[in-house]
């Protein structure tokens, strides 16, 4: 097999990352804004970013950058595709469910992404054709097929600051052996690791679909937009098994 192209360094910018996000979390006197679509922001955030970029042009002076805080930098043919810091709000509250999520995209496909989840000391990591991984454990996806004992994931359920999944999807998990709301980067690792069934988020923005697409798909399951595409750019995301996709697919579309 070949050598891995560009993990190694998405574990490096990762690693500088964590110690970015561990040594501001729960701090006192972090300072949050807002941005024009009322999402929160920190210095955190935008501190990662800047740092990745400038780790880019260091080791990759080619690469270009798509990030969520300060948007597109140089090569679109071969970039770097960052969020910073997903699940901000959970980072605000405290609460240890956040991540950097880094991906590598080549003439439009995701070739390698990164996960990193460091107040859970957990990170997630694949390269095309070489699996999907959590540390030296390989991920698999399960190989559950009846929707009966499936368990499925969705972010908020519908609030004044993020969209909701579609109603339908909610019929789909009427008829699961569970539904649970985790939301964000960790519903799709979960699914990946095999301890779920299918994972969505109804409004996602390229960065946080990039890092997951590729983990899912090397642990074998699927990522798709709900109208069944594997464009990351489509605004939406469902993860799954493979097995249940189709019918996941059906439900959260409304057909």
């Amino acid at each position: 097999m070949a050598e891995l192209r560009w993990t190694p360094f998405l574990h490096e910018i990762a690693d500088r990352a964590d110690g970015i996000t561990l040594g501001r979390f729960q701090s006192v006197d972090l300072h949050v804004t807002r941005k024009p679509d009322r999402s929160p922001v920190t210095e955190v955030d935008q501190a990662v970013e800047s740092m990745a970029r400038k780790l880019c042009a260091e080791r990759h002076p080619g690469l270009g950058v798509f990030g969520e805080e300060e948007g597109e930098a140089g090569d679109t043919g071969r970039r770097l595709i960052i969020d910073p810091l997903d699940s901000t709000r959970n980072f605000i509250r405290g609460i240890p469910i956040f991540a950097t999520l880094l991906a590598i995209e080549e003439e439009g496909e995701v070739v390698a992404g990164l996960v990193s989840a460091p107040a859970m000391s957990r990170r997630w990591h694949a390269e095309r054709g070489h699996g999907a991984w959590r540390g030296d454990r390989r991920l698999r996806v399960s190989g559950i097929a009846d929707l009966a004992d499936a368990q499925l994931f969705h972010g908020d359920s519908g609030s004044a600051g993020e969209s909701g999944p579609p109603r339908s999807y909610y019929a789909l998990g009427a008829g699961a052996d569970r539904m649970r709301g985790f939301g964000d980067f960790f519903q799709h690792v979960l699914v990946a690791e095999g301890s779920g069934e299918a994972g969505l988020d109804p409004v996602v923005a390229p960065w946080d679909i990039a890092a997951v697409q590729v983990i899912v798909e090397e642990a074998g399951g699927k990522a798709t937009a709900l109208d069944g595409s594997r464009d990351i750019y489509a605004g939406n995301l469902l993860t799954s098994n493979g097995l249940l996709h189709e019918q996941a697919l059906a439900a959260a579309s409304g057909d």
